[in-house]
């Protein structure tokens, strides 16, 4: 709000001069028109757990494509409100697309499994009232930033999950996970170290059968998503990761473009999530420009 202020404040005094005629006032108009399109957004239910929400905002103009976010948190923190992100809903309305984000129920009250289908449950519920909520049921994506990464490309590579939710891989676009590192569960619980150790037993348990089973690049035999866009920073787990489920996935027929950006750490980490949607963020035109793509065939 104090932004969209700010913003305000500074578009009524150029409007006073001649200066504000220009691009700039313009730019300024837009910016706050984003910011407040970023603010409009209803809370819906998908379920009966408290957990069971999302976040919706409208897009400008009826018919549009819609991108659905998913958070981070080790599986067992988090939240929709405070994962997005400063740029996101707005870049993306700005953009011409419809945005949600949603929340699932968390580790240890529910499993991985549990949390999986709590996405695939969201997507068939906002599909459901595509055409109430304004966006094109036929045009949609899902992204998600860590621990949201591996959940959205579960989904998108494990289709029990989509399937018990009503829909079929092409009810996707396609899946856009940022800087996961679980996607090969046994191979992160093996070499990712003593960090996220306990996190990775907590969430995935100690079985490797159910490791793998919980793992998109052991799942990345057709059918899947029809494209994914695979994003890391330069974390080695992160990066290795990354490209084992791109290769999983185009070996299977599937499109998957894997794309390295700068930024090592927990910082790094967090930036990927943070950014994304800031035109001088490295990812957001690549991003973009794969949407387009995607959103257009």
């Amino acid at each position: 709000m104090l932004k969209t202020l700010t913003l305000l404040v500074a578009i009524t005094c150029l409007t006073s001069s001649t200066f504000g005629q220009g691009p700039l006032i313009e730019r300024l108009r837009e910016r706050m028109a984003a910011r407040k399109g970023s603010v409009d957004s209803v809370e819906l239910s998908y379920g009966k757990d408290p957990l069971q929400k999302l976040d919706y905002w409208k897009p400008m103009k009826a018919g549009s494509p819609l991108v659905i976010f998913v958070h981070g948190g080790g599986w067992k923190r988090g939240d929709k409100r405070n994962a997005t992100g400063e740029e996101k809903p707005g870049h993306y309305l700005q953009q011409g697309y419809a945005f949600a984000s949603i929340n699932y129920r968390l580790v240890p009250a529910a499993t991985v499994e549990q949390q999986a289908q709590d996405v695939a449950d969201a997507i068939a519920h906002l599909i459901g009232r595509a055409e109430s909520l304004g966006f094109d049921a036929t045009r949609v994506v899902l992204m998600g930033h860590s621990a949201g990464a591996h959940l959205s490309a579960l989904v998108g590579t494990d289709m029990q999950y989509l399937k018990k939710a009503g829909l079929r891989p092409q009810s996707l676009r396609g899946v856009i996970p940022l800087d996961g590192a679980c996607y090969d569960v046994p191979r992160q619980i093996a070499q990712g170290g003593d960090f996220m150790h306990d996190t990775y037993i907590q969430a995935f348990g100690s079985e490797k059968e159910r490791q793998l089973a919980l793992s998109p690049t052991a799942q990345a035999a057709a059918p899947n998503a029809p494209a994914f866009l695979i994003l890391h920073v330069q974390r080695v787990d992160g990066t290795a990761q990354s490209r084992a489920l791109g290769e999983a996935l185009q070996k299977a027929g599937t499109p998957a473009e894997v794309r390295g950006f700068d930024g090592v750490g927990l910082r790094g980490h967090a930036e990927i999530n943070r950014r994304l949607g800031d035109p001088a963020y490295a990812a957001t035109p690549v991003v973009d420009e794969w949407l387009e793509r995607v959103f257009a065939k």
